[in-house]
This record gives C-alpha cells, structure tokens and sequence, in this order.
C-alpha cells in the first residue's frame, strides 16, 4: 500500500465531508494519533477494519476511498482450502461466547419481572438496536420505561452473561494462523470493543469487523453480506460463514459464500466441522 497516497485520499475525502481530525476521531472511534499518522503516511499498514471504519464514517466504499492508492504488496491470503475458501466469518453470540440467555433471567429476578416481558421487550428493539436506527442509550431508556425503572444498562448485564467458548476461541487462533478471518455480527454499539478489552473475545489482529451497529444492515439482510464480501476484498466463493443461525446461513449460501453451522451445544464438534470445512494440504 502506498501509505502516504492513501493519507491524502484520507484528508481530501475528510475536507469534503466538512470534518475536522477530531470530529473524524469522534464519529469513528479512532484515537486522533493514529488519524493524524494515517494521513502524513507514517502508519505503514493501517488494518482494513480502521480503513473501514473511517470509509463508513465519511459515506464512502472502501473502494473509493482508496482509489488510485497502490498497494506495494498483494494482499494474498495466507491460504486457500481445498474448497477454495480464503477467507473465514465468525459470528460471536452463541459461536465465540455462549447466547445471552441468562441476561434476560437476571433481568427478571433483580426487579421482579415476569421473564416472558423482560424477553419480548428486549428482543422489540433488538434489531433496531443492532442495525444502529437506535442508540444504545435509547435502547436503556425504553427498557427503564417498560420496566417502569429510573433507569437501566443494558450492557452490563450483556457482559456479565456472555462466556467465552474455549472450543470456537481455539478455532479462530488455529483458523487466524492460516486463513483471513473476520468477525461478523448482529450486535448493539460499544459491545465488540468491550468484549476485546475484557478478553471475552480473542484478541486477534482481525482483517475486518463488520459490527452490524455501525454498517446500517443485520444479518440476514443481503446489504450485511454485501458489505461483508466487499471488506473481506475476495470473491463471494471464497469466503466461509460460521454462524449458529439456519437463516444467517441460508442468506450468505444464496450470496454464494459457504457455510458451516455451529452448534454451542456441541462446540467441540462444531469446531471439528469448521476445520474439515478448511482442510488445506501442507
């Protein structure tokens, strides 16, 4: 990548939005050292997700965004399976940490709900939540409503219910050794970066993180994996979902990607499935 071409790209794509380094910095959630040595071309190899991130920011394809910019190397990928997959998804609730369930249980003791209300409540505004139409701090504030509470944070019961699978987490080590990997998932804001902070997640140097929050769009919509495809930079054909939704699965086989589903029931053989799904010959 021609780093300081790219910079330019940057800071003339900024100026025509009307922003400055900071309010880039703020709408994204860069720090604005890193901004700032994007655009001069000392960062040698931004990642694609911060790319991404300010891509999305300014209203722009990553395409756009780095036209006429060069790449000093190709960005091959570090393998291919025999299947032709280079390129590996995976979905975080009920794949890299156990489904939220028990939030919803906690939810219903702590303030004397009954757990039907608590769940259909909370799954009303989950998907206007999770494609970004609705702030986290709205989302609070309707639960405190509903709850008739003062008021309510969600996310702190989120994290406290999530754990880790240490089946799918070493998965996704063994897949980052060998494949391009990404994270894909329905999510509410702020979420993904905590779960990293608090190692919820493995800390992996992921090649994209499309946060369906920030991307307008939720699985199974195709506009996520149209995205999804465009930010991985391979073809639809080479890129595998792990997912542990029957309906995510049949959206991204239709955009042609394959698919393998997992079961957090089952993990052990769910992570089987995803590495004879990725057999490459050494």
């Amino acid at each position: 990548m021609q780093e300081k071409g790219l910079g330019l790209q940057l800071q003339a794509a900024r100026r025509r939005c009307g922003l400055t380094q900071q309010q880039l910095c703020q709408k994204s959630g860069l720090s604005y050292s890193t901004l700032a040595k994007i655009e001069r071309g000392a960062i040698k190899s931004p990642s694609i997700f911060t790319i991404q991130q300010i891509a999305g920011v300014l209203g722009v394809t990553i395409d756009e965004l780095m036209d006429g910019v060069v790449a000093s190397s190709p960005a091959l990928p570090k393998r291919t399976s025999k299947s032709g997959v280079s390129f590996v998804y995976f979905d975080i609730n009920g794949c890299l940490v156990g489904f939220f369930h028990r939030a919803f249980t906690k939810i219903a003791v702590d303030y004397d709900i009954p757990l039907e209300t608590v769940e259909s409540t909370c799954w009303h505004y989950n998907d206007a939540v999770c494609r970004g139409d609705m702030s986290i701090d709205q989302y609070n504030a309707a639960l405190a409503k509903a709850f008739k509470l003062d008021s309510f944070d969600w996310a702190s019961y989120y994290l406290a219910s999530v754990d880790p699978i240490p089946e799918s987490h070493e998965l996704v080590k063994w897949a980052s050794e060998h494949f391009k990997i990404g994270l894909l998932s329905n999510i509410m804001p702020g979420l993904i970066d905590e779960m990293l902070k608090r190692d919820i997640l493995p800390k992996l140097d992921y090649n994209v993180i499309i946060d369906s929050s920030k991307t307008g769009a939720i699985k199974p919509e195709s506009r996520i994996f149209e995205i999804a495809t465009q930010s991985a930079g391979v073809a639809p054909e080479q890129i595998l979902l792990v997912d542990d939704s029957r309906t995510n699965l049949m959206a991204a086989e239709k955009m042609g990607w394959h698919v393998s589903w997992f079961d957090d029931y089952r993990p052990r053989e769910s992570s089987e499935r995803v590495r004879q799904a990725l057999y490459f010959e050494e």
